[in-house]
């Protein structure tokens, strides 16, 4: 068993030469598992002040040597120690419970032999085209896809798969454009459809359906944390939905990217925005929202920011730049301070952390098209009627302040058909239970009044009164 194991392990480290080394693929790997959390991005845990996940770091001279000197082994610190057997000097050093095998000395030994090549995060390098490799069955390419995975095959001595029948291609294809299986009629017209393009024509049917939009946008949806409840305390419900269909219908109506971005994060601030585009930035409304009694609103309101910059971070850039909410990032290039002034961006948006409502605010009136038509017309009878009243007003306003300085001499006290009357002279009435402070008791426009704040209120018992009725 160990004799196989070493033979293999030969026959890799062999193997591989000849090969270019990636450092993404082959050498940082190695390096993060067994190095980078002593000696990487995090001030706070770097240990001896060696930095190993850049050129710079790793090339410094501390105390007269450098971890690695590019081209050279023999001066390179970081060979003579991951090759030392005194457990005082190896490393990765015992107490980490972490061992470097043969081979992947052997590939750090060929990296720094070959200059000790840095590269960014693959997500960070921007792609490059290939040529199509060589493959040796020619008639079986199809596209451009099927050149790499051939000659991958070709590589391993591994067959292609047959054909899918017309059955699974069918089912295959359908699931994937929509998420859903065909139906019966649909199976049966593309299966009867013999000509060359079927497929094709398959295709374009399954990217005009609304399934399409639906389908692709669960992903989109997840990432930026749809929901129609609040979260947080009662979880109450709210009106997101209106965004979500934005995007089903942004992704059918194959919207291009970059409205796709724009509308969402700043669709309201387009010259002449429709309500369309103003419904697209409901992507930054999509954080939870607390409406628990005694929550702190600063520390709910800052939640919201960090939210929105995480989310967005994380949909467009695919970083997780949370984690520089507190310190620079260990794995990602986003330093704190970069956190924060993306912060400082969203942090100008005017809110309340501590919502009262279930919807909270700035909300908009989203009228269907027969209840917009509904709506104009309204407001035009409106306009039109307070034009009329404001003539009477005028004529009426100087008749109305002489009314008002007779009123009290001049109306019943109560009026007759009160229901309930508390006279506050002074006190409250037998009936009346007081429950809290006592109000303050001064003079009104009709005998008695009485100054109420929110720590008081009176109770009375009436007959015949239901307070659900008219």
């Amino acid at each position: 068993m160990t004799r196989t194991l070493h033979l293999l392990l030969i026959l890799l480290v062999c193997d591989s030469y000849g090969k270019e080394l990636s450092f993404n693929e082959e050498v940082r790997p190695i390096l993060s598992d067994n190095c980078f959390s002593c000696h990487g991005s995090d001030p706070g845990s770097r240990k001896a002040g060696l930095r190993l996940d850049t050129f710079e770091g790793a090339t410094a001279e501390q105390e007269g040597t450098r971890a690695i000197v590019p081209g050279e082994l023999a001066t390179s610190e970081l060979w003579a120690r991951i090759t030392n057997t005194d457990d005082d000097e190896v490393m990765p050093p015992p107490e980490s419970h972490k061992t470097l095998t043969p081979g992947q000395k052997e590939i750090l030994k060929r990296w720094i032999e070959s200059g000790a090549e840095y590269e960014p995060h693959w997500s960070f390098v921007p792609p490059v085209a290939v040529p199509l490799p060589e493959v040796k069955r020619t008639n079986w390419p199809v596209n451009g896809i099927d050149h790499f995975v051939l000659a991958r095959l070709d590589e391993e001595s591994i067959d292609p798969s047959p054909d899918a029948t017309r059955e699974a291609l069918l089912r295959r294809v359908t699931l994937d454009l929509t998420g859903l299986p065909p139906t019966p009629e649909e199976a049966e017209a593309f299966l009867e459809d013999e000509s060359a393009t079927a497929y094709e024509k398959l295709v374009d049917r399954l990217l005009a359906s609304p399934h399409f939009g639906e389908h692709l946008a669960v992903a989109w949806l997840d990432a930026a944390r749809y929901a129609d409840t609040n979260g947080y305390f009662g979880d109450k419900p709210r009106q997101m939905w209106l965004w979500r269909d934005w995007v089903i219908d942004a992704l059918n109506a194959n919207l291009p990217f970059d409205r796709f971005t724009i509308e969402q994060l700043a669709g309201d601030l387009l010259p002449g925005a429709t309500v369309k585009q103003r419904i697209a930035t409901g992507f930054n409304r999509n954080h939870m929202a607390n409406n628990e009694s005694g929550s702190i609103d600063e520390e709910f309101r800052v939640e919201y920011v960090v939210d929105r910059v995480d989310t967005t971070m994380a949909t467009w850039a695919g970083l997780t730049a949370g984690c520089a909410q507190c310190h620079d990032h260990k794995f990602d290039p986003i330093t704190q301070r970069e956190f924060y002034g993306l912060f400082a961006f969203f942090n100008n948006v005017p809110e309340q952390g501590l919502i009262n409502v279930d919807n909270p605010p700035p909300i908009l009136s989203v009228p269907s098209a027969e209840q917009g038509a509904a709506l104009a017309r309204c407001l035009e009878e409106k306009k039109a009627a307070e034009a009329a009243f404001a003539i009477i007003r005028e004529s009426l306003a100087p008749r109305l302040a002489e009314w008002e300085t007779e009123a009290p001499q001049t109306l019943p006290f109560p009026p007759d058909d009160a229901i309930f009357h508390e006279p506050f002279e002074g006190r409250s009435t037998d009936a009346t239970l007081l429950t809290g402070n006592a109000p303050v008791y001064e003079k009104g426009a009709s005998g008695e009044a009485a100054t109420f704040d929110a720590t008081q209120h009176f109770e009375n018992p009436l007959s015949d009164f239901h307070p659900d009725q008219p």
